[in-house]
């Protein structure tokens, strides 16, 4: 039974998504796109230049699993399988393409049906939901109240906010609503009354996530998020791995947003960090402390943040970079017995228009210390992850998904 490690890089989608059309992503492919670009030659300010360097997830098999999404290789990354690592891709059942959805998928226990999105068209939010907010968060009003960037809203609202009192509420692709105010100048834990009040309200409306985004500063231009982000999401449907996981006693150890996206439902211990090469630390830190037959979930963010939203290539391809050079370390740490799955919750191709998540399949990375090769292959659903890691882990059936360690 041993360990088991769930890995996912947010947003390193691999491409082929075969329903990528209904949500105009068709041809959309974060990884090889990005390999591609970094193979003709692409250099940025800070020196990062020529093919795509990833020799850790070469090992793992990322080419492969590139390869069975899309048909094609992956330039510039070798196709290559270390002993004990098993390579494949993974479709999203779900009807959508954002982190919620992914990761509830991907721990074994989907949504069934849609979230609820706001137009993009007309009114973006309800005058009756806007109305209730203001009276009941007893707030001057609110502004912004449109699809946008967060980090625009708070340089073009935030001095307008300043003056009125009234925060800045946004929406985007996403099921999501984000506030954001001024720490100082508003209160933190009021900007988080408002949105337990907006997450209260919305529920009816299946808005996946809330968000608190405190920011200081004195005048637009010095406007800054703070790291005081706070995440009101849906609950994830029941019966995921981590549901079994805490059903069974074990330890649990949840790394980034993981607590955030599960509601802190069955998330056993929280670390958080400043950026992924923060929470990489506190991962390696915590990892040798982790019980057998215990779980850690983990979730790296800062390539679909800081550069797929922002449509930055060179930055995407650099921060990917960072990460597999950490990834050695963390697997020589793994024990005889230890599974590890290297993932991802969706897309976000910085080569693609706009500024949104795309929607595409996975890719599955296993590293079974001492346990050889799997098939994986193409798996129907992300759930088949959240599924294997149950039957490592030797506990009860996830909601849904099919092992791939169990016999065919």
């Amino acid at each position: 039974m041993a360990r088991a490690f769930i890995i996912v890089i947010d947003s390193l989608g691999c491409g082929g998504a075969s329903d990528a059309d209904k949500y105009d992503d068709a041809g959309a492919d974060t990884l090889g796109h990005i390999a591609q670009a970094c193979a003709r030659g692409l250099a940025d300010a800070a020196g990062r230049s020529g093919p795509l360097r990833v020799p850790m997830l070469a090992s793992l098999g990322l080419a492969i699993a590139a390869e069975h999404s899309t048909g094609r290789s992956l330039p510039g990354v070798a196709r290559a399988l270390a002993a004990d690592a098993s390579a494949g891709c993974a479709y999203e059942a779900s009807h959508g393409k954002d982190t919620l959805m992914g990761h509830w998928e991907i721990a074994g226990a989907p949504l069934e049906g849609p979230l609820g999105y706001l137009p993009r068209s007309g009114p973006a939010f309800p005058e009756d939901l806007v109305d209730e907010i203001t009276r009941r968060a007893a707030v001057p009003g609110l502004i912004g109240l449109r699809h946008g960037d967060g980090l625009a809203m708070i340089e073009d609202l935030g001095e307008e906010h300043v003056a009125t009192g009234k925060p800045i509420i946004y929406t985007s692709a996403d099921s999501v609503i984000q506030i954001a105010a001024h720490e100082e100048m508003f209160g933190r834990d009021r900007l988080y009354r408002v949105c337990e009040l907006t997450r209260e309200l919305t529920n009816p409306m299946c808005i996946g996530r809330i968000i608190a985004r405190p920011f200081t500063g004195p005048h637009a231009g010095a406007f800054r998020r703070t790291s005081h982000r706070r995440d009101y999401p849906l609950p994830p449907p029941k019966g995921n791995v981590l549901d079994r996981a805490d059903a069974a006693g074990r330890q649990i150890i949840s790394v980034g947003k993981i607590g955030d996206i599960f509601a802190h439902r069955a998330t056993g211990r929280l670390l958080k960090g400043r950026d992924d090469m923060d929470l990489f630390d506190q991962m390696l830190a915590a990892m040798d402390g982790l019980a057998d037959g215990g779980l850690l979930f983990a979730n790296f963010v800062d390539l679909d943040t800081n550069f797929g939203h922002r449509r930055d290539v060179a930055g995407y391809a650099a921060g990917l970079e960072r990460l597999d050079a950490r990834l050695p370390v963390f697997l020589e740490r793994l024990r005889p017995g230890d599974l590890c799955v290297v993932t991802a919750d969706h897309g976000n191709d910085p080569t693609w228009t706009g500024s949104d998540h795309t929607r595409e399949n996975v890719p599955v990375l296993q590293f079974h210390r001492g346990g050889g090769r799997n098939t994986i292959g193409r798996r129907a659903t992300f759930a088949d992850i959240g599924a294997t890691v149950a039957t490592h882990l030797r506990l009860g059936p996830t909601a849904a998904g099919v092992s791939w360690l169990d016999p065919q």
